[in-house]
């Protein structure tokens, strides 16, 4: 599933290419007719990601909500669209550019009033202005559960997905399965502080990159594939600073990764 930085990417791309222009918008495969109906023929005026959540803004109030999912993703190009084929939910057509999107979770036309309900589900999102990580530290400092599946919920802290949640814990020393209240606010600020530098660089980059350059096996120039995590999907690979065995097991249905000297758990969890 795409992490917030890709949302807040997709938001600008959006922007870029249709914003400010009138948007022809038609469903071929027919399941969002109704919905592009409404939008057909409109300006669009701005773009907006919150956590996962994508909105578009059109003239007269009608707002487009888009959530990717594990699935949904969008295409695009300049000058006319190509043949439609298979499963598009939603083109979007200007004089210079096209948008496709194809199978998204949610793809609907909504109120403010609508958004504003979205939007107040959310835990604070680190990519958004003025985002309040006390929101996130209060939540967390109730909770018994797991810091790994707390990181997961979108209403605690959004926008972070598998990759973040795995490598944040990383770069702070944190076990995973530590309660959520157990964690000390001072190192959840540090952490917070962190996921904002790493997912702006994210934003800018369009993917996610979180060691550090002497942690990488090239220290200089850009970090390869190879060298982009400290934990993420590498079970059984040596800890980048410490050499021990990565482990994996799932959490919440989400594979989770750590190192068990790097991050050690209170009363031999991890």
């Amino acid at each position: 599933m795409p992490e917030g930085h890709t949302i807040h990417r997709l938001a600008r791309r959006h922007a870029k290419l249709l914003g400010g222009q009138t948007v022809r918008a038609s469903s071929p495969q027919g399941r969002f007719a109704d919905g592009a109906a409404l939008i057909d023929g409109h300006v669009l005026q701005s773009t907006d990601a919150w956590g996962k959540h994508l909105f578009h803004t059109y003239e007269r109030d009608l707002l487009l909500h888009v959530h990717l999912g594990l699935y949904g993703k969008f295409a695009d190009g300049p000058g006319p669209a190509p043949e439609a084929r298979g499963a598009l939910r939603l083109r979007l057509e200007s004089e210079q550019s096209w948008l496709d999107l194809r199978g998204p979770i949610t793809c609907e036309v909504v109120t403010r009033a609508e958004k504003a309900e979205v939007t107040a589900a959310l835990g604070p999102d680190p990519l958004r202005p003025n985002a309040d990580p006390g929101l996130a530290a209060a939540k967390l400092a109730r909770s018994r559960t797991a810091l790994g599946a707390l990181l997961m919920n979108q209403t605690v802290l959004a926008g972070v997905g598998n990759v973040y949640r795995a490598e944040i814990l990383f770069r702070h020393g944190v076990n995973p399965y530590l309660p959520g209240r157990d964690l000390d606010p001072v190192v959840w600020l540090d952490m917070w502080e962190d996921l904002v530098r790493l997912m702006r660089a994210g934003v800018r980059a369009g993917k996610i990159i979180t060691t550090d350059p002497g942690d990488r096996e090239r220290v200089s120039g850009p970090a390869r594939r190879s060298d982009a995590h400290y934990v993420y999907r590498r079970a059984g690979e040596p800890c980048r600073r410490c050499h021990t065995p990565v482990r994996h097991e799932v959490l919440v249905g989400r594979n989770l990764f750590w190192c068990p000297r790097c991050q050690p758990g209170p009363d031999g969890l991890g």
